[in-house]
C-alpha cells in the first residue's frame, strides 16, 4: 500500500515548521510556503499563497492528497483592523476554497482557528459548542473560515488554539526576553487569561489526531468536528512574562538581564486597535477524550522552549548600558 499524501500549507510559520517534522512519518508530505513549489511526480506548479484563490483551487487536485493541513493564516490581529478585506480573503475565502476542494477529492482538512472567536466573558473555559461572538476583524475572519469548512461538507478537524510560541518566528516570548535585557521595568497586561501553547505541541497533537482519522477506515467520519487544543492550565500575559523571565535567568544567568520588576497593568492601560477577549481559556476535554491524549501544563512547554533558546541568549547578551 502506498503512503498517503499530505498537503501542508504555511510550512514556514511557527506551527508549519513543526508540522514538517511531525507529519513526515505519516506519509508523503508536500509542504508549501507562500512561494509555492512543484508537484514531485508531474512538475506541475503548486500554489501556497492563500491570497491566490485560483491557484489554491488548482493545487489540491494536482497533489491528490488524503489530507490537507492548513497552517497558513493572516495572524496580525491589530493590522487586520486596517486590512479587513485581506484578512477575510486569507482567513475565510481561501479556507472555503480549500474546504470545497477537499470535499471534491475526499480529503480530510485540518484547519487551525482561535479563541478569538469568543467574546471573552466570564471565567469558565470555553467549550466547542459555546456561542461565538468575536470582538475583532481577525476573530470574525477566523470564524468565517470555520463556518466555510463546515458548510463545505468535507471531513475536517478544526483545531482552536491560542497564545502560540515556537522556535521560529516572532512571538510574545521572544519579545519579553528581549525587553527584559533592555529595560528595568516591564508593564504587562494582567487581565487577559489563556494558556501559552507551543507550536511543537500543536504539531504533535495534529499528527496524532490525523493518524487516527487516516487509519480509522469506515469509522473515520465520527472524528470530524471542532476541537480545542491548548496546553493545560491558565495564566495572564503578566504571569506568562514573569515565568518566562524567571526560567531564562536560571537557564542563562550571564545573558545581561536588566529587568528588576514586571508590573501588572489592565488592558485599558495598553489600548490596541483590536479588542482581545479577556477570558480565552479553552476546555480541551473533547480533544483529550476523543483522541486519548494528555495535554501537559503550559509551564512544561515554556520551560523547554526557554532551555532551547538559552544558548542564543548567552551569545547575544547586550554589551551597552542602554537608556
Amino acid at each position: 500500500m502506498s503512503a498517503p499524501r499530505i498537503l501542508l500549507l504555511g510550512k514556514d510559520g511557527q506551527v508549519g515548521w513543526e508540522l514538517q517534522r511531525a507529519l513526515a512519518p505519516l506519509g508523503e508530505l508536500v509542504a508549501l510556503g507562500r512561494a509555492g513549489g512543484t508537484e514531485p511526480a508531474t512538475g506541475a506548479p503548486l500554489v501556497g499563497d492563500l491570497a491566490d484563490l485560483e491557484g489554491l483551487a488548482a493545487t489540491v487536485p494536482a497533489v491528490r492528497p488524503a489530507a490537507i493541513v492548513n497552517a497558513a493564516a493572516y495572524t496580525t490581529v491589530d493590522q487586520a483592523e486596517r486590512e479587513p478585506e485581506l484578512a477575510q480573503r486569507i482567513n475565510a475565502d481561501a479556507v472555503a476554497v480549500l474546504a470545497q476542494a477537499a470535499a471534491r477529492c475526499g480529503a480530510w482538512l485540518v484547519h487551525y482557528s482561535t479563541d478569538y472567536v469568543f467574546d471573552g466573558r466570564g471565567e469558565r473555559p470555553w467549550r466547542e459548542d459555546d456561542p461565538t461572538a468575536p470582538l475583532s476583524v481577525y476573530g470574525h475572519s477566523k470564524l468565517a473560515g470555520e463556518e466555510a469548512v463546515r458548510a463545505s461538507g468535507c471531513r475536517h478537524l478544526i483545531l482552536r488554539t491560542q497564545w502560540v510560541y515556537g522556535v521560529r518566528g516572532g512571538n510574545f516570548a521572544r519579545t519579553m526576553l528581549r525587553l527584559a535585557r533592555e529595560r528595568d521595568v516591564l508593564r504587562v497586561v494582567d487581565d487577559q487569561w489563556g494558556a501559552p501553547t507551543g507550536a511543537d505541541l500543536i504539531a504533535d497533537v495534529t499528527a496524532h489526531a490525523l493518524h487516527r482519522v487516516l487509519s480509522a477506515g469506515g469509522a473515520a467520519d465520527t472524528f470530524s468536528g471542532t476541537y480545542h487544543l491548548a496546553a493545560a492550565g491558565a495564566t495572564t500575559w503578566c504571569g506568562y512574562a514573569r515565568y518566562l523571565v524567571e526560567q531564562a535567568r536560571q537557564a542563562a544567568p550571564d545573558a545581561g538581564w536588566r529587568v528588576q520588576a514586571i508590573e501588572p497593568i489592565p488592558t485599558a492601560a495598553y489600548p490596541t486597535p483590536a479588542r482581545r477577549p479577556s477570558n480565552g481559556r479553552l476546555d480541551t476535554t473533547r480533544l483529550q477524550t476523543t483522541f486519548g491524549l494528555h495535554l501537559p501544563p503550559w509551564q512544561h512547554g515554556v520551560a523547554r522552549w526557554v532551555a532551547s533558546v538559552a544558548p542564543t541568549l548567552r551569545c547575544c547578551a547586550p554589551t551597552g548600558t542602554g537608556h
